[in-house]
């Protein structure tokens, strides 16, 4: 790769605030920007004049079509182009773009899941332009990034909850925040999303169709060699890798994406990337770019990058941890411990606020990532459990102790703490090692969400953790914006939250199966293993309640994301179902009675030369293929059977639950049958590419 200006690259392909200033007039200019940073009203003339300029500087870029670039439930971005051009009187054409068309789109929403919002036949969808997200370039074509809606105006998208949830948390963290003195002009949720993935060759890729299928591995013994020597992790970059890596910076940086860090993983052929914070809105969206673009430049390369949480049994899958924090427009991180009493005392509210949010919405928090591909993952010693608990450190577990019982800090210094009195000790933002097995830890001045699957849009997680903490401030400045002696009231109001909500803090082993035991029957917390068992609950009503009155949510767009993300779960295990099912009739049970004839053949040859020659491997290992090719021929039957009867199931959480219980369970048991015969029969004779070449032959 040729050696680029960075600086003058990044960005590049992105209509960004520093084109905005130099193009457009200062009165259009300050008109947009209160827009973007106060919400307010977009003005009809404003958006004209945006236009103009997008489409002059897209088409100086070579961009020819534009499009609504928008996020609908299938957890994967949408787009349909249209042309700039316009039919000229003389019989050419003319490049024309208005505001109205910048504005609001209308797609065809009748294939896109709906979750019973709107009938199959009610076609009509908007879109409608996000201006806090910068439009951009890509393939040519001038990408606006916008909200999708039914004719009804529901949301049909993961876009509008999202902007939704952080006008909550906005409007909330003002009211706590102006009892302490501060006016702002507002509070913003900010996310650093770190990217895990796998690399493999792709004409190995294309040869394994449940990689094609699925985006995992249905059948596969494990190597020799896994991830036992941890040589991988933050080992060498391969050239080949390595050279991925500058292409993918390249084109992440034209769209000005932050991507900042590089290294392997833990897991053969598993990488990481790692941007710096963005608003959680642009992260979200430029999330969904990085995923795409790595496809993309994966293939350029002769690979196929793998988002799947799990594609390799055996061997570490792939996460995203979702790092989180709130801050003002002056720059101030509401979860940075301050310099004085009163910030120190602020800064324990807002981390009261969201350890009172993680316990009473942990099952939100639970559901938000869960998918068919992550079920694989949590809980499994290479991720955090499905237990949602807080990770704070010993210092500050110690801090909130002191306070809970009035007890003096043993720290620098040895004080009794009455919030905004006496002096809080201070102490640094990072004093502990990290919990790799917490699921929601304080690293600082920020919350990591460890428990993301890697294909997970981080839209989701995020709608909820924005809302649970709006809930949390909503209650505390409920209570205290009524307080005539505020100092008093909320030193007893972070006590009281400290003592209520300390059950779900933990720094201990969340791999640990005492740790299941303790949480579980001592603690009360709750174990969602699966999509199914999580998904129903967010219909509970406390949650619903929540939502609705936050304006995340209405009642209806509630009960249509439970159904599609439980039809999502369910179609996505009933596709993996059928294709093991063609695997093992097409290849794997012909390969096998191949290799068995080739042995019996040899060996019927071997005994006609002398009756003295035993053939031990070629007897034992008939006897033994044999059995399995019965067993295997068993379990595709009781398997072809669940699948079946799946098909008689009309409720969607019934199916869940089936899936769960009969039709998962077949699948593991027919897996395991066909990996043993595997190692048993000759690696020329088996269809499909092993893990061994599948893991190792990029490098």
């Amino acid at each position: 790769m040729e050696k680029q200006n960075v600086p003058e690259l990044f960005g590049s392909m992105v209509f960004d605030d520093r084109v905005m200033r130099a193009r457009l007039s200062a009165k259009d200019y300050k008109s947009l920007r209160k827009t973007i940073d106060e919400n307010e009203k977009l003005d009809e003339k404003v958006a004209q004049a945006v236009a103009e300029q997008m489409r002059d500087w897209a088409v100086e870029k070579g961009a020819t079509h534009f499009t609504h670039w928008f996020q609908p439930l299938t957890g994967v971005t949408a787009e349909k182009h249209d042309s700039f051009i316009s039919p000229s009187p003389d019989g050419g054409v003319i490049m024309e773009f208005s505001g109205k068309e910048m504005i609001k789109g209308e797609p065809d929403a009748s294939s896109f899941p709906s979750g019973g919002l709107r009938a199959t036949f009610e076609a009509r969808g908007y879109t409608a332009w996000d201006p806090t997200s910068y439009a951009f370039i890509k393939d040519h074509t001038l990408c606006i990034p916008t909200a999708f809606c039914s004719y009804s105006g529901d949301a049909l998208d993961k876009k509008t909850p999202l902007l939704r949830s952080m006008q909550a948390l906005d409007r909330q963290a003002k009211r706590i925040l102006k009892l302490f003195g501060n006016e702002v002009k507002y509070v913003r949720t900010s996310v650093g999303p770190e990217q895990e993935y796998f690399l493999i060759d792709a004409g190995m890729f294309e040869k394994r169709p449940d990689l094609i299928y699925t985006g995992r591995t249905l059948f596969g013994a494990m190597p020799p060699k896994g991830q036992e020597l941890d040589d991988h992790y933050f080992g060498v970059i391969k050239p080949r890798v390595t050279a991925f890596m500058e292409d993918l910076n390249a084109e992440l940086w034209k769209l000005g994406i932050l991507a900042k860090t590089e290294h392997n993983e833990v897991a053969p052929a598993q990488h990481e990337l790692a941007p710096i914070f963005s608003t959680t809105n642009v992260a979200t969206d430029n999330n969904q770019l990085t995923m795409e673009i790595m496809q993309k430049v994966a293939r350029k390369h002769g690979m196929v990058c793998l988002l799947h949480e799990k594609p390799f049994a055996g061997v570490n899958g792939s996460g995203k941890h979702n790092n989180w924090s709130m801050a003002t427009d002056t720059g101030a991180n509401l979860l940075s411990p301050g310099e004085t009493p009163y910030e120190n005392a602020q800064f324990l509210l807002f981390l009261c606020a969201v350890i009172q949010a993680v316990d009473d919405y942990q099952d939100l928090l639970r559901l938000s990532v869960a998918t068919a591909g992550n079920d694989h993952r949590l809980g499994a010693n290479e991720a955090p459990p499905a237990i949602i608990s807080v990770f704070l450190g010993d210092e500050l577990s110690a801090i909130l102790d002191a306070i809970k019982n009035d007890k003096p800090y043993e720290g620098q210094e040895k004080v009794i703490m009455k919030l905004g009195v006496s002096s809080l000790p201070r102490f640094s933002r990072d004093t502990t090692d990290r919990n790799r097995t917490s699921p929601f830890a304080f690293t600082g001045n920020k919350f990591e969400f460890r428990s993301l699957g890697s294909s997970n849009s981080i839209a989701c997680c995020n709608i909820m953790l924005n809302a649970a903490v709006a809930e949390s401030l909503k209650q505390y400045a409920d209570q205290l914006e009524k307080s005539e002696s505020f100092e008093a009231d909320l030193h007893q109001l972070i006590k009281e939250t400290i003592s209520a909500h300390e059950r779900i803090l933990f720094n201990g082993n969340g791999y640990g199966e005492e740790w299941v035991e303790e949480a579980t029957k001592v603690r009360g917390l709750s174990n969602l293993k699966t999509t199914a068992d999580a998904m129903p609950h967010l219909l509970d009503k406390k949650n619903m309640d929540m939502l609705i009155s936050h304006q995340v949510f209405s009642e209806t767009e509630l009960h249509s994301r439970c159904d599609i993300m439980l039809e999502n779960y369910c179609k996505t295990v009933n596709i993996e179902g059928h294709t093991m099912v063609d695997m093992v009739r097409k290849n794997y049970l012909p390969a096998i009675e191949g290799y068995l004839y080739s042995l019996a053949k040899s060996t019927s040859e071997m005994k006609a030369v002398s009756d003295k020659v035993k053939c031990n491997y070629e007897i034992s290992t008939i006897e033994r293929l044999s059995e399995l090719t019965d067993y295997i021929l068993e379990r595709v039957k009781d398997l072809e059977a669940a699948l079946e009867e799946l098909k008689g199931y009309d409720d969607i959480m019934k199916t869940s639950q089936f899936i769960r219980d009969d039709v998962i369970p077949k699948m593991e048991h027919l897996r395991k049958h066909v990996d043993e015969a595997e190692m048993l029969t000759s690696e020329k004779c088996w269809p499909f590419p092993s893990y061994g070449k599948l893991l190792f032959s990029v490098y």
